[in-house]
């Protein structure tokens, strides 16, 4: 059963809602970066490319840096 929402009840709902998807769409992005960055780190130990290796490592600590923010961020809109 649906129930109408009206006035300033419908403004903080709505907010709500839209942080949430935002919150769980940078989630994913920030994921992505970290598996990406395992990715390449495995790759390079794979052929043996130093290189790709602390690339692949330093995008997961930047993939971890940003999680760790947005969990932050999180915690204190709660």
């Amino acid at each position: 059963m649906k129930v109408p929402i009206r006035g300033r009840r419908a403004v903080q709902v709505t907010e709500l809602m839209r942080r949430m998807v935002m919150g769980a769409g940078k989630k994913i992005e920030h994921t992505a970066e970290t598996a990406k960055g395992k990715t390449k780190e495995a790759a390079g130990k794979a052929v043996g490319n130093e290189t790709l290796t602390a690339k692949g490592k330093a995008e997961q600590v930047k993939g971890d840096m940003l999680q760790a923010g947005q969990k932050a961020k999180d915690a204190l809109k709660h």
